[in-house]
């Protein structure tokens, strides 16, 4: 192990640590990916905009159960909703949300099942 002189290696990770609301809200954030529900659905909005029947005929779930874990994602600002005449479509919020997925997938694949 080299020694560097002079650096406090402590010091030098504490400050480029999150802060600890950063770190709050993160955990807040993987709680909502938690679920296999909303990550299915964010799985759907990610090949397109779909207005919450659609959704839940695609996933074979209630209109009510699709429309309570979308206020969930809304509220985590991970989904939109645009009202296009009597619906809403509903969209990934941003690609922030997209490159989450694609990076959770890709580990698991690398890494394998379990």
């Amino acid at each position: 192990m080299t020694e560097n002189k002079g650096v406090d290696p402590i010091g030098s990770v504490n400050k480029a640590l999150p802060t600890e609301e950063e770190i709050y809200e993160l955990s807040e954030l993987y709680k909502v990916f938690g679920d296999s529900t909303r990550t299915k659905i964010l799985s759907c909005l990610g090949m397109g905009d779909f207005n919450v029947g659609q959704i839940a005929s695609m996933l074979e779930m209630s209109v009510s159960a699709v429309s309570h874990q979308l206020r969930v994602l809304r509220n985590a600002r991970l989904v939109k909703g645009i009202k296009a005449g009597k619906e809403v479509k509903y969209s990934l919020d941003d690609s922030h949300v997209a490159e989450i997925l694609e990076c959770g997938l890709e580990h698991i694949r690398h890494t394998g099942k379990r």
